[in-house]
């Protein structure tokens, strides 16, 4: 199905994705990509592989899957997940998620549909992520589309009722799931906490009926946890820096943190598909003013995500190291207290002037999710 409405921000059609094989195939950085996920193939084996592709369904089953499980192999212990069993085959969800990693949260959550025999969903993918061709044809033709979150109010509310009406489309015309994050950009202090404007843009694609307008997208809240946070050094400098001045972002900083993300140990990882938010639910808003009804809504995102996030010992380690305090000793092992502070003597070397606040922000990381879960 087709829509000329919305070829500014839709993924590549399956009759598109021959020439973007084609450009990634002879991209000068296709020997490095075609080497990780396929490190004991021959690099013009796997060319010629790429350029046979013809549909995305072919791209996600034999590269993008095989890249999945490259990375759970080389930087994840155990990967474990739950909820998919809830899920109907036939039915088309709105996945609303946490957003620890860049590539990850959503490239995990595939891999996951795909291997349990469900479709996979469209994703969002941030403008500012669009930064060359490669990173374009690999996104669009992965079912990403593009999301712009820059402009004045007038152009931010022109985007956002432009993507509310094309995941609607998604979801009831294209029969196709869709992925997005709870809030714009990734949580980097540990606190999942969705934008109530997210909530918000849905209902602008059907503003007179607020509990169909939800209801009809089939809300799946989504709780993705890491033992290792996915580029937290990265992260903490950031936030470090953010206290000072406006944080502004280097040449090449979202590659760096994509590649940081994949290629970093990330320990166990667990993904939770949680209830699906459904009509029942909503109805309980019914006589709220719109504004009211986001915010609960809002809510209840924020209860399911964080209320199935799954603590590691680093997140206890970290709650005791910040407060001074051994109350937690019990989930974590003297090894893998040992273990937490050598990666905290990573920030050693950076030359900050205040090396107790950047050594707080990169706990803080970590603590965040015992001290909600704990409220």
């Amino acid at each position: 199905m087709r829509n000329p409405v919305f070829d500014d921000i839709r993924p590549y059609y399956d009759d598109e994705i021959p020439a973007a094989m084609q450009r990634i195939a002879t991209n000068a950085s296709f020997p490095l990509l075609a080497s990780y996920i396929f490190p004991h193939e021959d690099i013009e084996t796997v060319r010629q592989r790429v350029l046979a592709i013809r549909t995305s369904r072919e791209l996600q089953e034999q590269i993008m899957k095989p890249a999945n499980e490259q990375v759970i192999a080389r930087s994840i212990t155990s990967f474990t997940y739950e909820g998919v069993e809830q899920l109907d085959p036939q039915e088309r969800y709105l996945f609303v998620s946490n957003h620890r990693d860049i590539m990850l949260d959503a490239s995990l959550l595939q891999y996951i549909l795909l291997t349990h025999g469900h479709e996979t969903s469209e994703i969002t993918f941030g403008a500012n992520l669009m930064s060359s061709q490669l990173v374009i044809d690999i996104g669009k033709s992965n079912k990403m589309f593009r999301i712009e979150r820059s402009g004045n109010l007038k152009e931010f509310y022109k985007h956002s009722q432009h993507c509310s009406e094309y995941i609607r489309y998604t979801l009831t015309q294209k029969r196709q799931s869709v992925w997005i994050a709870q809030r714009n950009g990734r949580t980097k202090d540990g606190n999942d906490l969705t934008d109530q404007g997210i909530v918000k843009m849905f209902g602008l694609s059907k503003p007179f009926d607020k509990i169909e307008a939800l209801a009809e997208l089939n809300i799946v809240p989504v709780s993705i946890s890491y033992e290792w946070e996915p580029c937290d050094i990265l992260k903490a400098l950031e936030l470090y820096e953010s206290q000072f001045t406006r944080y502004t972002k280097k040449p090449g900083e979202d590659l760096n943190s994509i590649l940081t993300g994949i290629m970093q140990p990330k320990g166990a990882v667990h993904l939770c598909f949680c209830p699906r938010i459904d009509a029942e639910q909503l109805r309980a808003y019914d006589t709220c003013t719109h504004n009211e009804y986001n915010k609960r809504v809002t809510a209840l995102l924020d209860r399911a995500i964080r209320s199935h996030y799954r603590l590691s010992p680093n997140n206890y380690i970290a709650h005791d190291l910040r407060y001074g305090q051994n109350r937690h000793a019990s989930h974590y092992s003297t090894t893998q207290k040992q273990q937490f502070l050598e990666r905290l003597e990573q920030l050693a070397p950076f030359d900050v002037s205040d090396t107790d606040l950047l050594r707080d922000i990169f706990l803080g990381i970590y603590a965040s999710p015992v001290e909600y879960l704990n409220d």
